[in-house]
């Protein structure tokens, strides 16, 4: 169960600094994204990747 829970944490922790990039104009790719330059997607990537953090640290835990 601690493998799963860390690969969905490493999982997300991932897709939301991409989303963050994206939302910030960093990562504009593709170039055809709705997400470009979308603050809010920056917001919904950074709450994602504190999740997967989460998720990290409990999988770590005793």
């Amino acid at each position: 169960m601690k493998t799963v829970i860390l690969t969905l944490g490493i999982f997300a922790v991932l897709v939301g600094l991409i989303w963050v990039g994206q939302g910030t104009g960093y990562f504009p790719y593709p170039q055809s994204s709705f997400m470009i330059s979308q603050i809010k997607w920056a917001y919904y990537g950074s709450g994602l990747t504190a999740f997967g953090l989460i998720l990290i640290a409990l999988s770590r835990r005793g």
